[in-house]
């Protein structure tokens, strides 16, 4: 879990956008337009979360993605580690002994055990990969719902609706009738 990057972040917005949508899918080229970015990169950030379980997609005119599992178990780790992969906080170089005064052959003291550098490092990467795993899509999500004036969930819906209906009148036929 090196550097958390805005895909993550990104990713994060997009699903809690599927949340309470079980019923209609959301395409990657809808979701980055409501969130103001390239299709191209939510495109390379989907694939990710359905390979780890957390989106499905569904085919057709009215096809997307939705949660694969309830919100309120998919946590912020598994999304980061979906998205990023599970790489270390840190990544201990042993440093410890390249010590010029060692004449390029450490002694076994200086090397005895894990880095007291890297041992702190350990404990952070836990400590914050502990925090992930406790916050839930939902939880989030209800933080949000909390904050968000009742209004701004409807013209998110007018949208949603707005979306799914011009693709279905773009084919010219009922949407379970049009192959993706």
């Amino acid at each position: 879990m090196a550097h958390i990057t805005t895909s993550v972040e990104y990713g994060i917005h997009c699903l809690l956008l599927l949340v309470g949508n079980e019923d209609r899918p959301m395409s990657s080229r809808d979701l980055a337009e409501l969130q103001g970015v390239s299709a191209s990169f939510l495109a390379k950030i989907f694939p990710k979360l359905e390979k780890a379980g957390i989106v499905k997609a569904s085919e057709g005119v009215r096809g997307g993605y939705l949660l694969a599992r309830p919100a309120d178990a998919i946590t912020f780790l598994d999304i980061v580690d979906a998205i990023e992969g599970a790489k270390p906080l840190f990544d201990c170089q042993e440093v410890r002994g390249r010590c010029a005064v060692f004449g390029g052959d450490a002694p076994d003291w200086a090397l005895d055990g894990v880095c007291a550098i890297h041992a702190v490092m350990l404990q952070a990467e836990k400590a914050m990969r502990d925090a992930l795993a406790a916050q839930t899509l939902s939880a989030v999500a209800g933080r949000f719902g909390r904050k968000a004036p009742p209004a701004f969930f409807s013209e998110v819906s007018t949208w949603i609706d707005g979306r799914l209906t011009g693709r279905t009148a773009k084919s010219g036929r009922p949407a379970r009738d049009v192959p993706d």
